[in-house]
């Protein structure tokens, strides 16, 4: 072979083995090194399965439409921060604390536990939970099994959690089955709705503190969703099952107007090097419901499965036969939302250019800090 044959053999083989590489997809890099999930059933995938509670959902039909069948996530498929993680680029579902261990741990881990809220009281109407409280404690063993990984190295271990994104979202059943539930708990006749609030808000402040003191500092907090028309209420509070409570909506929002205040003192100095970013759960959950044909929903004021007015008085029960088709409601059961409406609220938190839905900043911006 002479010199330019030489030549064209080289330059033919780089065309070839370039082409190759071109064709073959390439492995998708996850947008933050890890993920950290805190709160209760809306983002719970399994921790618990194995406690004695009501508040489980790993049985069928839960589970309906997810590829592992009811692997303890209270609803039909994915839930927001399922379908959160695969817009930041994990190939796999962050797994829950309680099925994770080792190694695995670098990429994150789930803590949120059904029936959960900031008070520890909260939920224990339903049986065992992991409080907030627990969920931090947890946390906080985590970065310890995490420390062999980085050898001891505090300032290397410190940098890898710094790049990670943590997603906190509580307050829902510190109303629901707390203040609300004046028959199991006595808070109501001890707090004004002003001073309940409060009183969330200085634990609050407390445990996402605890979290900062081990190394968060890229934090989403979730507000609380417009629990006053879930088909729960619905169910309880009007005659028609139609009316919503007002009075549970106005009393949140002074939890949420309290949170988003409180976001904006972390941003400001409070918590140096940290950035939260505060989700409205209430505005983007009540814009679903006004533009419900919008988006595709049939059925706003019922849940998908369940039993007695608006599918609201029990849960989905056992193997019961669900609604046919999931993608025209709005809930999956008297509580918690569809696999339709999380990839909608998702979309919406990650990338919304509104500050009505994420503020200061969106998701997508907070893992580009």
């Amino acid at each position: 072979m002479d010199f330019v044959g030489f030549l064209l053999w080289v330059l033919t083989s780089f065309l070839l083995l370039t082409a190759k590489a071109c064709s073959q997809p390439q492995e998708q890099q996850p947008q933050v090194p890890c993920f950290f999930i805190f709160g209760d059933s809306l983002v719970d995938n399994g921790n618990n399965n194995g406690l004695l509670t009501l508040a489980r959902a790993n049985y069928m039909p839960y589970g309906l439409d997810f590829p592992q069948g009811a692997s303890g996530r209270f609803t039909n498929g994915r839930t927001f921060v399922d379908i959160l993680a695969q817009l930041l680029g994990f190939p796999n579902y962050i797994p829950a604390y309680a099925r994770v261990r080792g190694r695995a741990l670098l990429q994150g881990a789930n803590y949120a536990s059904g029936a959960s809220g900031i008070r520890d009281e909260t939920g224990n109407n339903l049986g065992d939970h992991t409080s907030m409280n627990q969920q931090v404690a947890k946390f906080a063993t985590t970065v310890e099994q995490l420390r062999r990984y980085f050898r001891g190295d505090s300032m290397a271990l410190g940098n890898y959690l710094s790049k990670c994104l943590f997603y906190s979202g509580l307050g829902s059943n510190d109303y629901l089955n707390n203040y609300f539930m004046t028959d199991f708990y006595s808070t109501r006749t001890a707090y004004t709705p002003i001073t309940y609030a409060a009183s969330l808000l200085q634990d609050y402040t407390r445990q996402l503190t605890g979290l900062y003191n081990l190394g968060a500092r890229k934090v989403i907090v979730s507000a609380v969703g417009q629990i006053g028309c879930i088909p729960y209420e619905l169910a309880r509070y009007d005659g028609n099952g139609s009316r919503c409570n007002e009075e549970i909506n106005n009393a949140i929002i002074l939890f949420n107007t309290g949170l988003r205040k409180l976001v904006d003192r972390f941003n400001n100095g409070e918590l140096q090097g940290a950035k939260f970013v505060y989700l409205d759960s209430f505005q983007s959950s009540q814009d679903l419901v006004l533009n419900a044909k919008t988006y595709g929903f049939e059925v706003v004021d019922k849940g998908c499965c369940g039993v007695g007015k608006n599918n609201g008085q029990i849960t989905c029960l056992p193997l019961q036969l669900p609604c046919d088709d999931r993608r025209k409601y709005l809930f999956w059961d008297a509580f918690h939302p569809t696999e339709v409406a999380n990839i909608l609220l998702a979309k919406k938190a990650y990338s919304s250019k509104s500050k009505s839905y994420a503020y200061p900043i969106n998701i997508q911006q907070l893992t580009m800090l």
